[in-house]
């Protein structure tokens, strides 16, 4: 496996290097780079496996690197201290992210992941959609990134009908497909998607307030939305989900 840092304090890189030696489950090969420049280089003349990226660099920005590199096959790590905004934007594309200073633990994590994803990965359709979280886009053609044991699903935010706990998973019933079972929790999903307009109607629903067609008030409360879908409100969530509805209307 073939491993480039590309990051412009050298103490980083070299940082950054002793730790994945020393928590890589195998012999990578890593070299270096520091800058937007000489990173393009290294991706031309190497072929990494796995790139860790810094965002802000002396000659440019991680993204004029991507900018200028046609079709990766590359799995993506950035490496940041980014603000939550730029954290959040990361999740929606599922590309992956380590907060500066790295943490011996969550690189070992973001090293298995990304060893057991390379050559399955789009990530040209990730990156749009990272850049389009970063410029604070609130239309409708807004997307979010899905990963389910086989397939990557690039999912129109506005196309989610609601989401729903499934133990330590989420289940996604979206428009006019089959749901998508994702292996993380929907709390995250909550932290992603309130901010957008998402209703948290009780503690194993979250809704899509777009796709709520009526509240039906039997059976202790339900909502109705399209497609057929029942979805239940909870006693506590009762009053905050009618207001939001009725500000909506």
């Amino acid at each position: 496996m073939k491993i480039l840092l590309i990051d412009n304090e050298d103490n980083v890189r070299h940082g950054l290097k002793a730790l994945v030696q020393l928590v890589s489950t195998d012999m990578p090969i890593i070299e270096e780079a520091n800058g937007v420049y000489t990173g393009l280089q290294k991706i031309k003349s190497f072929s990494p496996d796995i790139v860790f990226l810094d965002i802000e660099m002396d000659d440019g920005t991680g993204f004029d690197l991507l900018n200028q590199v046609s079709n990766p096959s590359f799995q993506l790590i950035f490496t940041t201290a980014h603000d939550q905004y730029a954290i959040q934007a990361f999740k929606f594309s599922a590309i992956d992210y380590l907060l500066k200073p790295v943490d011996p633990a969550e690189l070992s994590k973001s090293l298995e992941k990304a060893t057991g994803n390379i050559r399955h990965s789009d990530l040209n359709t990730q990156l749009s959609i990272l850049t389009q979280q970063l410029s604070q886009k609130t239309d409708h053609d807004r997307k979010i990134v899905l990963k389910d044991i086989d397939t990557t699903y690039f999912i129109r935010i506005h196309d989610i009908l609601f989401c729903q706990a499934d133990g330590t998973y989420t289940k996604f019933y979206i428009a006019n497909n089959s749901p998508v079972l994702v292996s993380k929790n929907l709390k995250e999903y909550e932290t992603l998607l309130e901010p957008l307009g998402f209703l948290r109607t009780h503690h194993s629903y979250l809704a899509n307030p777009d796709k709520i067609k009526m509240y039906d008030k039997t059976d202790g409360g339900t909502l109705i939305l399209e497609g057929g879908h029942r979805i239940p409100v909870s006693q506590r969530k009762k009053d905050f989900v009618l207001s939001m509805l009725e500000k909506k209307a």
